[in-house]
């Protein structure tokens, strides 16, 4: 498949900010995934293009977390890593046998309920429970328990449809008491275990338009270096508040759309 010039071009520059989007909250893919639409791709191949265009945004954005990348409790990161790698390798198969209609039906639902969550979590219950600065008693069975399940939809929503996972992450991770920039940190890590089963399923697939993919990895590349030198830059209280906005301005354009 052949794309003009200028269109790859301007997959390309919408890829800088996805990427820099992607890195700080997530929801990226719904920036470029109408764009997608507008070149003509059917939904699936939109979805399987841009899941490996983003791909190595994501690498990049999970290798700058690493560091502050932690679980919760007895629900450490290595326990997080392989329910999303089952649930991402579950989630793409799923994308090649059947339609993503039912899934784009739901994704403002999920987003709102990802956006009011994180709301909730990290502005009006504003005490985080991990932290490495304060004294940590630990979670409660309970919480631990509710991250494990939160994460295996997650990941199989993922691994089916990326829209929203970093979202629906935050969310969760957020409720289950980390700060901002930890979760952020996780949810980077979390979100290139559950893609790179996409990755490797999608590879083999004829449904990619590997152009368009090239171009959109391109500018999401180096906007995950962008969202890297903001996220240092922001005050924790404006980072929530921009992440709430910028969910809540998805939600609504999704419902609109």
């Amino acid at each position: 498949m052949s794309e003009p010039w200028g269109l790859l071009l301007l997959v390309m520059v919408m890829g800088v900010y996805t990427g820099a989007q992607n890195f700080m909250a997530g929801g990226g893919t719904f920036i470029i995934f109408p764009v997608l639409l507008l070149l003509g791709l059917d939904p699936v191949t939109a979805t399987m293009t841009s899941a490996m265009g983003l791909f190595p945004n994501q690498i990049s954005s999970a290798h700058v977390s690493r560091p502050l990348a932690v679980g919760l409790g007895k629900v450490s990161l290595k326990v997080l890593v392989m329910v999303s790698l089952a649930g991402g390798c579950m989630g793409s198969l799923l994308l090649v046998i059947t339609p993503s209609s039912i899934f784009l039906r739901l994704v403002p639902w999920l987003v709102l309920f990802a956006t009011a969550l994180f709301a909730w979590g990290s502005l009006v219950n504003d005490t985080p429970l991990v932290d490495s600065g304060a004294v940590d008693t630990g979670p409660s069975r309970f919480a631990q328990y509710r991250l494990l399940f939160a994460q295996c939809l997650i990941a199989i929503y993922g691994g089916y449809f990326a829209a929203g996972i970093g979202f629906l992450m935050l969310a969760a991770l957020s409720m289950s008491g980390q700060p901002p920039r930890t979760a952020i940190a996780t949810k980077n890590v979390l979100v290139v275990v559950i893609t790179s089963m996409s990755f490797l399923i999608f590879t083999f697939s004829a449904r990619v338009n590997w152009p368009v993919a090239i171009a959109l990895a391109v500018g999401a590349l180096g906007g995950s270096f962008l969202g890297a030198w903001l996220l240092k830059r922001i005050p924790n209280r404006w980072l929530k508040i921009y992440v709430v906005s910028l969910g809540s301005l998805l939600t609504v354009w999704l419902f609109l759309r």
